[in-house]
C-alpha cells in the first residue's frame, strides 16, 4: 500500500485525458498531476477498437484538439491516424511521463475536513492496491464500458456453427475472406464495417431492425487542402474548424425546426447515390426524425458503392432465431452466414463505474444534476468530460478542460481549496440529461444524472454557446461556491443538495 498526493488526478488516457493534461500544463504549470489509465496502452477508443475500417464519424478539424492542428489530407480519418495524433500530442508535450498504465480507479472518497479526494486504484499488472489523494479529480474516462459491448439476447445463437464477433472485441486472427458475413446493426459501426469487409468477403449483409439516416461526405476537405497551399497550418485549421462548426450547427438546427425538409434532403442524397430502383423506402426511411438519433456519416459514399456493386446488401427485418448455418428472420427469409458481427451498440458506464462517496455518504447519480454539462451539484473539486451528441466530442472536452483550469487558477488566486456547484434556485426543475433516443442512451438514461431547466444547469448542445459561457463567462455565478476548508460548513452531499433544492416543488 502506498500513498501519494497530487494537485489533479486525470482518469483516462484517451483523447479527452491527454487533451486535459495538455491544457493543465499550459494553463496551470505549477500543478502536479498524473493520468490513471485502466488499460495497458494509451489512446482510449482509438486503441481499443480494431475492427476493419475503423474511422471517425466526425471531421478531424473539429474532433482534433483546439491547440493542435490536424494537417493530414483526410478529414474523415482512419483509427490508426487518430491514434498516432493522440499519442504524438502526449509525446511532444511530455505527457507520457505522467501516464500510469493499468491503474484502474475503483473508488473515490471526498473529505471536507481534509479538502481532498482519496482515490483507490487497482494495478492490473501486479494486482497491487494503491491509495492516492488529490485536490481535484477530473474524469476523462468516456461514457461506455471498455470491457463489454452491448449484445441483445438472440434466440438460438448458441446453435450457430460459425463465428460470432462484437466489434468492440475484434480478434486479430479472424479470417472473413471468401466467407458470408452478416453484420447486425444500423449505426456508425455497422456502416463502417460493411464496405471494409465487402472488399474481401464473399458476401456481406447488413441486417437492420430499422433504418438510420445516412449522409455521404468527401473523405477529404477540399477547402482545407487548398488553403494549405497558401496559409499556415494554424490559420487553415481555425478557418476550417469554424466552417465545419457553423455548418454542423446549422444542419442540426434545421433538422430540429424543419425535420420533414431535412428528411427529404437526406432521402434525395441516398437516392442519388444508389442504383436506380433501389428500395430506399424500406432500407433508408427511419421512423424517427433526423437527429433524434445521430445521423451516420459515410465518407466518399463507400457504403453506397458496396451496395451498388453487389458486394454488400441491406436486409431490414427482425431476427426470429439462429440455427447452425445462419439466421432465420421473422419474414421467413433466411440468411446463410459463416461469420456474424453483432454491431449492436455500447453499454454506457458513467464515471467508469467507480464508487463515489462524499463525507462518507454515497450519492445517487440519478439524483444529481449536471452543472454546465461538466460537474455535478454537491460534488466538490470534481469534473468530467462529456462531449456533444450533435457534434464532435473534442469540441466540448476542450472547453471543459479550459474551464477546469480557470477554476483552479481562481481558487489559487482567492485562497480557496474547495469549489462546488450547488442548486440555489428552487425554480430549477429536472430534465433528462440527453434529448436523444439512441438505444445506448435509452438503456442508461434512468441511472444518469439529470440536467436542469435553467442555466447553468441546462445542457446546451451548442459549441458557440458553450464557448462564450465556459471560456468567457463568470466563474462566480451564484451556483458555483468557493470555500476555504475549515472556514465555512463543508459542502453537503449531492443527494441532500438536490433534495433541498427540489423540496419547494414537491
Amino acid at each position: 500500500m502506498s500513498s501519494e498526493h497530487l494537485d489533479v488526478l486525470i482518469v483516462g488516457a484517451g483523447l479527452s485525458g491527454i487533451g486535459a493534461a495538455h491544457h493543465l500544463q499550459q494553463r496551470c504549470p505549477g500543478k502536479t498531476y498524473a493520468i490513471l489509465e485502466a488499460r495497458a496502452s494509451t489512446g482510449g477508443t482509438w486503441d481499443l477498437f480494431r475492427y476493419p475500417g475503423i474511422r471517425s464519424d466526425s471531421d478531424m478539424h473539429t474532433l482534433g484538439y483546439n491547440f493542435r492542428p490536424w494537417t493530414e489530407p483526410k478529414s474523415i480519418a482512419d483509427g490508426d491516424s487518430i491514434l498516432r495524433y493522440v499519442r504524438a500530442t502526449a509525446s511532444e508535450a511530455g505527457i507520457d511521463s505522467k501516464i500510469r498504465l493499468q491503474h484502474r480507479v475503483v473508488s473515490a472518497a471526498w473529505s471536507s475536513e481534509e479538502a481532498h479526494w482519496t482515490v483507490e486504484v487497482e494495478r492490473g499488472d501486479t494486482g497491487e492496491t494503491l491509495t492516492l489523494t488529490c485536490g481535484f479529480l477530473y474524469m476523462c474516462s468516456g461514457y461506455y464500458r471498455y470491457d463489454q459491448g452491448f449484445t441483445p439476447e438472440f434466440p438460438g445463437i448458441e446453435r450457430f456453427g460459425g463465428e460470432v464477433v462484437h466489434p468492440q472485441h475484434w480478434p486479430e486472427e479472424l479470417d472473413y475472406a471468401g466467407k458470408r458475413v452478416v453484420v447486425i446493426g444500423s449505426g456508425a459501426t455497422a456502416m463502417t464495417l460493411v464496405p471494409a469487409i465487402a472488399k474481401d468477403a464473399a458476401q456481406v449483409t447488413m441486417l437492420q431492425r430499422s433504418p438510420t439516416y445516412v449522409i455521404s461526405m468527401p473523405g477529404e476537405d477540399g477547402i482545407a487542402n487548398r488553403l494549405r497551399r497558401h496559409l499556415p497550418d494554424r490559420a487553415v485549421y481555425t478557418i476550417v474548424r469554424w466552417k465545419n462548426v457553423i455548418l454542423q450547427g446549422a444542419f442540426y438546427r434545421l433538422s430540429r425546426r424543419r425535420p420533414q425538409l431535412v428528411r427529404k434532403l437526406l432521402r434525395r442524397g441516398v437516392i442519388k447515390a444508389l442504383p436506380p430502383g433501389y428500395d430506399v423506402e424500406t432500407h433508408f426511411n427511419p421512423r424517427y426524425n433526423p437527429w433524434d438519433q445521430r445521423v451516420c456519416l459515410v465518407p466518399d459514399a463507400d457504403l453506397f458503392k458496396a451496395l451498388g456493386d453487389g458486394s454488400a446488401e441491406i436486409v431490414t427485418d427482425r431476427i426470429a432465431g439462429f440455427d447452425e448455418g445462419g439466421i432465420e428472420l421473422e419474414s421467413g427469409q433466411r440468411l446463410d452466414a459463416d461469420v456474424v458481427v453483432t454491431a449492436t451498440g455500447l453499454n454506457v458506464l458513467f464515471l467508469g463505474g467507480m464508487k463515489v462517496t462524499i463525507d462518507g455518504a454515497q450519492p445517487e447519480m440519478a439524483k444529481t444534476m449536471t452543472y454546465k454539462g461538466m460537474m455535478l451539484n454537491g460534488f466538490p473539486n470534481f469534473a468530467f468530460a462529456l462531449g456533444y451528441t450533435n457534434a464532435s466530442w473534442t469540441l466540448k472536452a476542450d472547453l471543459v478542460s479550459e474551464y477546469v483550469c480557470r477554476l483552479l487558477n481562481h481558487m489559487d488566486a482567492g485562497g480557496y481549496d474547495v469549489c462546488v456547484p450547488e442548486i440555489t434556485d428552487p425554480s430549477v426543475t429536472e430534465e433528462p440529461l440527453l434529448d436523444f433516443n439512441s438505444g445506448y442512451v435509452l438503456r442508461a438514461l434512468e441511472g444518469l444524472p439529470k440536467q436542469g431547466s435553467k442555466e447553468p444547469w441546462k445542457l446546451r448542445q451548442s459549441y458557440p454557446y458553450d464557448l462564450r459561457a465556459m471560456r468567457r463567462g463568470p466563474l462566480v455565478d451564484g451556483s458555483m461556491q468557493f470555500r476555504r476548508s475549515g472556514v465555512q460548513a463543508p459542502a453537503q452531499p449531492a443527494t441532500q443538495a438536490l433534495a433541498s433544492a427540489s423540496s419547494p416543488r414537491s
